[in-house]
């Protein structure tokens, strides 16, 4: 780390820069869908290791008189299964087995007189009854809800994202994007009272205007078909800005082509880009939004972009020297059966867990202290760098998952609130959000900055590898057949009364199988066997509600009691979206 940073001169009051934390915050639908570790205790896990702090944060910091800003993106799926009952009731049943299991830890440990993880599951005991506490009698059991207090109180900003974080640029057809984002932008407005500005593409995934065909050779036409860009459906649901990866921002081949040989899908998909790739511009800034109309008509309203700071990510997400690798902090993987709760630091052998050394909470916040004033010297080094190359105020934004903040890393959140509060404090930072900054650019700016990006994602290689292979391609098979399904049944039984509850379930079955989750976690191995049958089930799902749908609009044999109980228990499992409209998915 380096102090020889460059400060204003003095009697200059203005910042060295603009810096904006943007956390996205996305679990896919799991309530109904099994249990642990890849069903609903995934959810609760998140909410009070993550979720729950975030607002304790916030909520702090702005009680010290701190004007702290943050960018929130909380995906539509995730906002329906927290302002679910449901869940609300597994939540305070998840705590209250967490208090119990760490009081069990406590008299066993108590009895073999170890002192030291007596005092760590006290400690435990202590925590769940803290965010107990707090989602019962502070935030009124409603999380959304205590979100929407903060935004409404100039607290925080609340960006959307596509309704179930399906990976728009595969998806087949474009009433399926519209859909995507448009039922996203519907659940965001009846959740907040408000109309979202800003909108987090799934996985940083973009794609321009272009002549598009399949990947699948099933589902590929004669001729490739002109496909709209992604810009254009946010720019006609009133979005104002997104954001992307570094590298699409400034174009060329990078990674793209070496990953698109390992699968002949891609390999296809990649040189139908390739004909209107542009070279790359080594010359755009990373430190400022830029706009992107892929469709080239004056008409369309621009989106702005920014793009993913690369040195404040690696500060914390970089593998080898992150911060959450300190040998202080809690270990996420070692766990104490059978009530799985941690007990042990990373230590100095991060791979052998026998090795483990016992967490040592002291140890653990003086290493807080020392990554967040390294973090914000780092960064105020970054904006002094851009001062000095420039002679303009650079804008820094810096993404993360929201779900590393507590849940991958325990001390996380309590790093963030250091960070922040160093920052307020620094006159050389002006802590901001990214839809605060919009209004300082003027039309000329704007109109100066018209950029044209490239395919791709924020994934391993940067294209689409990740959720297209030979080990996923079987699943867009699924999603296709589904897709095109579902554009029959809209034209058809869209304005039919008579076919309207199934056929919102048949777009609710939809919309969850194409949740970009599925295939990310069967290419990392993360959840393969879950994943799997979760596509399978939303696909089963929507081929027998499709049935319900011709029968109920007045195709075939009228309903009795079977498939109307078939559709029952379906809505009854899946029930995101109320006010779902599957007219979105008529062509236009």
């Amino acid at each position: 780390m380096s102090d020889d940073f460059r400060s204003p001169p003095p009697g200059d009051a203005k910042p060295l820069g603009a810096f904006a934390f943007v956390l996205h915050s996305h679990i896919p639908y799991v309530l109904a869908h099994g249990q642990w570790p890849h069903g609903t205790d995934w959810l609760t896990e998140v909410a009070a290791e993550s979720y729950i702090p975030l607002l304790d944060l916030v909520n702090e910091l702005a009680a010290e008189g701190l004007p702290v800003k943050l960018t929130v993106g909380l995906t539509p799926i995730l906002c329906e299964r927290l302002a679910d009952e449901s869940f609300k009731t597994e939540f305070t049943d998840w705590l209250e087995a967490q208090i119990g299991a760490a009081a069990a830890d406590a008299r066993t440990f108590r009895g073999e007189g170890n002192l030291p993880m007596l005092a760590l599951a006290e400690r435990w005991r202590a925590g769940f009854r803290h965010t107990l506490h707090q989602f019962n009698d502070v935030y009124d059991r409603d999380i959304i809800g205590a979100f929407r207090r903060l935004q409404d109180a100039g607290r925080i900003e609340i960006i959307t994202s596509a309704a179930t974080h399906g990976y728009l640029p595969l998806l087949l057809t474009d009433n399926a994007v519209k859909a995507q984002v448009e039922t996203g932008v519907a659940s965001y407005v009846r959740h907040f009272g408000r109309h979202p500005t800003g909108f987090w593409l799934p996985e940083c995934a973009y794609r321009p205007r272009y002549a598009w065909n399949a990947p699948l050779e099933t589902y590929q036409t004669p001729e490739p078909t002109l496909r709209r860009g992604i810009d254009e459906f946010l720019s006609d649901a009133g979005i104002r800005y997104t954001f992307i990866d570094s590298h699409l921002l400034r174009g060329g081949s990078e990674l793209h082509g070496i990953y698109a040989d390992r699968f002949g899908a891609l390999k296809a998909l990649w040189n139908q880009f390739t004909l209107e790739q542009k070279p790359e511009q080594s010359e755009r800034s990373g430190y400022k939004p830029y706009f992107i109309a892929s469709s080239g008509e004056a008409s369309q309203e621009l989106v702005a972009v920014f793009s993913r700071d690369v040195r404040s990510s690696h500060a914390v997400w970089a593998a080898d020297v992150g911060y959450p690798g300190d040998p202080w902090y809690l270990e996420f993987h070692k766990k104490q059966e059978p009530g799985r709760l941690r007990y042990w630091r990373v230590s100095e052998s991060k791979a052998d867990m026998n090795a483990k050394g016992l967490y040592e909470p002291d140890r653990a916040e003086e290493r807080i202290a020392t990554h967040a004033r390294h973090f914000v010297a780092e960064m105020k080094q970054l904006l002094a760098e851009q001062r000095t190359a420039t002679g303009e105020a650079a804008f820094v934004s810096a993404l993360y998952d929201t779900e590393l903040f507590g849940h991958w890393w325990h001390e996380g959140p309590r790093w963030l609130k250091s960070v922040l509060r160093l920052m307020a404090a620094d006159p050389d930072f002006d802590l901001t959000t990214c839809e605060a900054h919009l209004p300082t650019i003027t039309d000329d700016e704007a109109r100066s900055r018209l950029v044209s990006l490239p395919e791709g994602s924020w994934g391993e290689g940067r294209h689409h590898w990740i959720w297209l292979n030979e080990s996923t391609a079987w699943m867009w098979e699924k999603i296709y057949d589904a897709e095109q399904q579902m554009s029959e049944l809209a034209r058809k039984y869209a304005s039919n009364p008579d076919a309207a509850r199934p056929l919102q379930q048949a777009a609710r079955e939809l919309l969850l199988l194409q949740s970009s989750d599925w295939p990310f976690v069967t290419s990392t191995g993360g959840a393969p066997d879950y994943a799997e049958a979760r596509v399978k089930v939303h696909h089963v799902n929507f081929t027998e509600i499709a049935k319900i749908v011709r029968r109920a609009g007045g195709d075939g044999e009228p309903l009795d009691d079977s498939p109307l109980q078939t559709l029952a228990e379906v809505e009854t499992r899946d029930n995101p979206f109320p006010d779902i409209d599957p007219a979105v998915w008529v062509e236009p």
